[in-house]
């Protein structure tokens, strides 16, 4: 992804987020279902370095921290105006010295250079973020490229909904369309092929009658 796209889509977050950001957390808790599952099956050691991207209002950072209080948090977002939200949360919840947060993209991103690590990064999160970045493969070849033997990558995002009535189904796919969220069952298939090419292990779970998934994919 060239530069100047990578500035088109921080300058389309920014518009999306300018606003919303101020009431995100109060209404997507009603339909971002199973970040919880996948903060407490995370389960770092102690002194590992855990990355979310696309960490928005900080959210799940502030969980994170709160049931690990003895590993390293880092986040990323696209957009700056997440951000501003992001560092008034971590400040309310007195993490803002713990919890190092910056803008870049999760298709690019340097942990050495943007959170001064000396060390690669253990686990990668994604919590409902490939479903809106458009380079989502290679988002996730780039975690994968960044982590080392055993390192794994966890993902909870929208899923197939084969469990839930249709009509419910038509209207969620269609509402998630108006914020430019799209449930990608590609996904999938490319985290099983990573498999099948022996580049890791894939442990794959629909949750709430598959209204979500979450994946863990350690490399080898």
């Amino acid at each position: 992804m060239t530069a100047t796209t990578e500035s088109q889509m921080r300058s389309n977050m920014n518009s999306m987020y300018r606003w919303t950001r101020h009431v995100y957390d109060a209404s997507r808790k009603y339909y971002l279902l199973g970040r919880d599952v996948m903060i407490e099956r995370l389960k770092p050691g102690t002194g590992e370095n855990v990355c979310e991207v696309g960490c928005g209002t900080a959210r799940n950072l502030i969980k994170m921290a709160q049931s690990y209080p003895n590993v390293n948090f880092f986040g990323l977002d696209a957009s700056d105006e997440m951000l501003k939200t992001a560092a008034s949360n971590l400040k309310k919840n007195g993490l803002e010295g713990r919890i190092k947060t910056v803008q870049a993209f999760s298709q690019s991103f340097d942990p050495a250079a943007h959170f001064g690590l000396d060390r690669p990064l253990d686990k990668i999160a994604f919590s409902y973020a490939l479903s809106i970045i458009p380079p989502w493969q290679e988002s996730i070849d780039h975690a994968l490229a960044l982590l080392p033997t055993n390192g794994e990558i966890h993902i909870i995002d929208f899923g197939g909904q084969s469990g839930l009535p249709k009509a419910f189904r038509a209207f969620v796919y269609w509402w998630l369309r108006q914020f430019h969220v799209y449930y990608k069952p590609e996904i999938e298939s490319y985290l099983k092929q990573l498999e099948s090419d022996h580049k890791g292990t894939l442990a794959f779970e629909n949750l709430y009658g598959g209204y979500c998934y979450h994946a863990i994919f350690k490399k080898a």
